[in-house]
C-alpha cells in the first residue's frame, strides 16, 4: 500500500487560494503533513502567515529565501507527492513549457514524485486552445490533472473553471496513491522496544528488540489515518526512522513498570493495541543506587514483573488487542495457547533463533487470529508487516 504523508500544497495566484485552506485542513485531518509553497502572487489572495498558521511550516516563495538550505532541493528530498491546487492559466502555462522562475516551478523541476494539478481560472481561459494544449502536455509527461468543475465564479460568469469540491481533490488523490485511509477517527496505541530493568546505575536486565516493527506499525496505523500514541523502550531508530513518527504522540519509557502505568491510562481511550515490546519477565529486587564492584556482583535476586499484555487484556471492553510472540521455534500449538492465555485477538509468531528479526528491517513468520485464521509472512519487511496485522485487525473490528 502506498504512503504520502509528506505532502506539497502549491497555490497558484487565483481567487481559489482562499479554498486552499480548507483543502489543507482536511488533508491535515486525515494525517498528512502540509508544506505550503505559494507562488508570489498568490500571496495577493492569502498571506504566508496565514499558511504558516495553518500548516505549522515555515512558508516561502522564492529560491533566493533560506537560501542555505537550497530550498527547492531540500523539500524535493522530503516531499512524497505534490498538489497544486489552485493552478492557474498562467502557473499551467509555466510548468509546460519548463520555467523556474519561482520557488514552486523550481521546486516541480527538481521532484520525482506524483503530481496533482487543480485547475481553476475563467471558463474562457480554461476553453482556451494554449490552456488545453498546455493541460495535454501536462497529462503527457504523467501529471494527473482534475477537470474543473462547472458553476458560478466571480462575478456573474458560470461555466467550467470552478474550483472542485475539497472531497472531490482528496479523493482523486488518494486514488492516484492507492492510499487506504480506513483508521480514521480510531485510537492506534502500541508499544514498542525493549524494557530495561536497572541493576545499579550502570547495569540493567534487557533484550536486543529495537522498536523497529512497532515504530513500523505507528507509522502505518497513522498513515491510514488513525489517531496513534506509541510507547517506546530503550529504542534503536535511527534519525531518518524517528522523523518518521512525526505527528504520533510517542511516550518515552524505560522499564515494564512504567510501561504497564500508561498502558493503563491509555488503553481505555484505544480501539486497536498492538503489544510489539519486549517486556522484561522479571526486574531486580533491589536496586543499587551506586556502582556495584564486580567483587559483589555474585547474584542478582529477581521479582516477576507484571504479564503487561494479559492485565491490559482484563481491562478490554471492545478493543482488539495484538500480540507477539517472539520464539526460538514456530510452535503454531504453543502460540495458539498464548493467544488464549493472553486474552489477544491476533498473535504474531516469529522465530528470533541466532539472532534473526531483532534489529532488522525484515521479518518472517506466522499470523494466527481468534477466529481461526493463520497467515504465512514469508520474508518481508517491517513496514509491510505493519499493515497485514492493521488488515487483521480491522477484520475483526467489523
Amino acid at each position: 500500500m502506498a504512503r504520502a504523508r509528506e505532502v506539497i500544497l502549491g497555490v497558484g495566484g487565483g481567487i481559489a487560494a482562499y479554498k486552499s485552506c480548507d483543502l489543507l485542513r482536511r488533508l491535515q485531518d486525515r494525517g498528512y503533513s502540509i508544506t505550503v509553497v505559494p507562488t508570489p502572487s498568490s500571496l495577493n489572495f492569502v498571506g504566508a502567515a496565514t499558511w504558516e498558521a495553518l500548516s505549522g511550516q515555515p512558508v516561502t516563495t522564492q529560491v533566493w529565501e533560506r537560501v542555505e538550505e537550497v530550498r527547492h532541493i531540500s523539500l524535493a528530498k522530503k516531499a512524497e507527492s505534490i498538489i497544486i491546487a489552485p493552478a492557474t492559466a498562467d502557473l499551467i502555462a509555466r510548468i509546460a513549457t519548463g520555467r523556474a522562475d519561482d520557488l514552486l516551478t523550481n521546486l516541480i523541476l527538481a521532484v520525482d514524485v506524483p503530481i496533482l494539478v487543480v485547475p481553476a481560472m475563467h471558463p474562457q481561459m480554461w476553453l482556451d486552445p494554449a490552456t488545453q494544449a498546455n493541460v495535454a502536455t501536462l497529462k503527457a509527461r504523467g501529471y494527473e490533472v482534475m477537470k474543473p468543475d462547472v458553476g458560478r465564479l466571480t462575478g456573474d460568469d458560470i461555466g467550467p473553471g470552478r474550483f472542485p469540491e475539497t472531497s472531490s481533490i482528496i479523493e482523486r488523490f488518494e486514488n492516484i496513491f492507492g492510499i487506504k485511509k480506513d483508521l480514521l477517527d480510531k485510537k492506534v496505541l502500541v508499544t514498542a522496544g525493549g524494557t530495561r530493568e536497572p541493576i545499579d546505575p550502570v547495569r540493567y536486565i534487557g533484550n536486543r528488540s529495537s522498536g523497529r516493527q512497532g515504530a513500523a506499525v505507528a507509522v502505518a496505523a497513522q498513515s491510514r489515518g488513525a489517531d496513534v500514541t506509541l510507547i517506546i523502550a530503550n529504542s534503536q531508530l535511527s534519525v531518518d526512522e524517528e522523523k518518521e513518527l512525526a505527528g504520533v504522540n510517542v511516550i518515552a519509557v524505560e522499564t515494564a513498570l512504567e510501561m504497564h502505568g500508561h498502558l493503563e491510562v491509555e488503553f481505555p481511550k484505544t480501539d486497536i493495541l498492538v503489544m510489539s515490546a519486549a517486556v522484561a519477565d522479571a526486574r531486580p529486587s533491589q536496586v543499587s543506587s551506586g556502582k556495584i564492584k564486580k567483587s559483589d556482583l555474585q547474584n542478582i535476586e529477581l521479582t516477576q514483573n507484571p504479564d503487561l499484555l494479559k492485565s491490559i487484556s482484563a481491562l478490554r471492553k471492545k478493543q482488539i488487542v495484538i500480540a507477539f510472540a517472539a520464539e526460538t521455534s514456530l510452535d503454531i500449538a504453543l502460540a495458539k495457547a498464548k493467544l488464549e492465555a493472553k486474552g489477544a485477538n491476533i498473535l504474531y509468531l516469529n522465530d528470533v533463533s541466532e539472532g534473526a528479526i531483532f534489529g532488522s528491517t525484515e521479518t518472517r513468520g506466522i499470523i494466527i487470529t481468534s477466529n481461526g485464521a493463520q497467515i504465512s509472512v514469508p520474508n518481508s519487511t517491517k513496514d509491510s508487516l505493519a499493515d497485514l496485522l492493521l488488515d487483521q485487525a480491522l477484520i475483526q473490528l467489523g
